[in-house]
């Protein structure tokens, strides 16, 4: 679902969601990498870039991408505009 169809409020038909979780499940087997493993890889990153700015971490989104010379792991990571870190940490 793109992020236009989330902030219009419309919703993807269960066989879009399916597509796509099958789209997921074929990329992370080509890649040898599993769901629960992208899961620790958002966990760490929701960990990390929470230690320097304000994000939202219920609504970061890690993704497997593949084209046909590449793949990507993609984050999108809301920032949260209503509060700030307090202090700068290194």
């Amino acid at each position: 679902m793109s992020w236009i169809s989330r902030l219009l409020g419309k919703e993807e038909k269960s066989s879009a969601v399916a597509k796509n979780r099958l789209k997921m499940v074929l990329q992370h087997d080509r890649n040898d990498i599993s769901p629960g493993l992208i899961e620790l890889i958002k966990d760490d990153i929701i960990q990390v870039i929470a230690r320097h700015l304000a994000i939202e971490p219920d609504k970061v989104e890690v993704n497997l991408t593949q084209t046909a010379t590449e793949s990507r792991l993609v984050a999108e990571i809301p920032l949260d505009g209503k509060r700030r870190p307090t202090s700068p940490q290194a």
